[in-house]
């Protein structure tokens, strides 16, 4: 019976050695210079579109729009952008647990979705454990500027998540979420 990989318990959401484990170190590599080429190149060029493609492991989502830069630990094998979405500079997708972003999302800049926690253990953190939960974003959804989304957490479509927003829990579909951590404020009639 083969032993599990790191990459292994990192998809089920277990405790993995993400530091240190040559095959995790690659596939974040390889994100890493994807993520480079990308943002280096002329905004809209073949060159930046093709850097995406890599990035998303494929086609290109109708009406998707990523601005430069942004950066994806893992990229298409871990972060799934839906159609007419957009991305604005400075976002940063912590992927290793996915990330599942619904369609017409508008994230603002510098917003960061973080599926991975770390022990609270020194001993634990410096022997490179982790843990990736995901996180997943309904359809319609607008994230304003500077907001984090924490490991685990669901925001349901329609949603709206205030600047400077840390989400810590899920937020349940149409509505608007503020604060840190945040908590809803109102709800959105469809």
């Amino acid at each position: 019976m083969a032993q599990d990989t790191e990459r292994d318990k990192m998809l089920r959401g277990e405790w993995y050695d993400a530091n240190f484990d040559e095959a995790l170190l690659k596939e974040r590599l390889t994100a890493e210079r994807y993520c480079y080429t990308f943002n280096q190149a002329m905004p809209g060029s073949e060159e930046q579109q093709e850097a995406l493609k890599n990035l998303l492991g494929g086609e290109i989502p109708d009406g998707l729009s990523v601005l430069a830069p942004v950066y994806f630990d893992y990229g298409g094998t871990r972060t799934e952008l839906g159609a007419g979405t957009f991305v604005n500079h400075g976002a940063y997708f912590m992927d290793g647990g996915g990330i599942t972003i619904g369609k017409n999302v508008f994230i603002g800049p510098f917003c960061g979705f973080y599926t991975a926690t770390h022990p609270k253990q020194f001993a634990q953190r410096n022997k490179g454990l982790e843990k990736a939960l995901p996180i997943k974003v309904g359809d319609n959804c607008w994230f304003g500027a500077n907001v984090s989304v924490l490991p685990g957490v669901t925001i349901g479509s329609g949603c709206v998540i205030a600047a400077g927003s840390v989400v810590t829990k899920d937020v349940p579909d149409n509505s608007v979420a503020a604060g840190v951590p945040a908590v809803v404020k109102s709800k959105i009639e469809p």
